[in-house]
């Protein structure tokens, strides 16, 4: 492999984050009245859609999607304390940013403030050569858009890029743009629903991606 940019998945990837996601949706809709059921273990296989995705499967009716968000991203901090690092990722990271003519960058669907925000609570930031949030105008995953776009920022062919995450968004969005895939089994997705998608790799260790660069 000649892989000169790695850019990584946020929720399910780098963060345990599914408690502070669902506590935070819940919160967030009972301060807007709305009412209806949703189940923590169906939410927490959706973790990594679109909020507007998610609601449709739950056919939860959200008239102001924008003051939702506003909403939720002040609650999210409320409960940002039951989201954890996975083992071995500042390890990782730290491997992969020291020595190397690498750059690493970060792609989300969470909003671009909200992500900053989360990669600064967790220290992450001096890692991060790019940080890709939701952007006005800008597709977000399983859309090639957002990838092409940090590779143009970073001026790094996609085809030099490997893109790591635990969800078929994640994926699609890598073979999307010509890129290198990579899924994880630890975060929100299966195993086996990861294997439908034909990922270039397979890890079940985050750890596992310094194996992966010494190849």
């Amino acid at each position: 492999m000649n892989i000169k940019h790695i850019c990584f998945d946020l929720d399910g990837t780098l963060v345990k984050s599914d408690t502070t996601i669902y506590k935070a949706t819940l919160k967030t809709l009972e301060r807007l009245n709305i009412k209806g059921e949703i189940p923590e273990y169906k939410f927490i296989e959706m973790i990594g859609m679109h909020f507007n995705d998610i609601f449709k499967k739950f056919n939860l009716d959200v008239p102001d999607f924008q003051k939702y968000i506003g909403i939720y991203k002040k609650l999210y901090f409320d409960f940002i304390d039951e989201s954890k690092v996975y083992p071995e990722v500042e390890d990782t990271l730290s491997f992969l940013k020291n020595g190397r003519d690498l750059k690493i960058s970060l792609l989300t669907t969470k909003g671009q403030d909200q992500a900053e925000k989360i990669i600064d609570y967790f220290d992450f930031s001096k890692y991060f050569d790019f940080v890709m949030g939701r952007r006005e105008r800008i597709a977000h995953k399983p859309s090639a858009e957002p990838l092409l776009f940090i590779c143009n920022e970073l001026e790094i062919d996609a085809k030099d890029t490997m893109i790591v995450g635990d969800t078929e968004l994640d994926i699609l969005c890598g073979k999307n743009a010509g890129a290198i895939t990579c899924g994880v089994t630890y975060g929100y997705r299966t195993k086996e629903s990861l294997i439908e998608n034909n990922p270039d790799y397979l890890i079940d260790e985050f750890s596992e991606i310094k194996s992966l660069m010494s190849e």
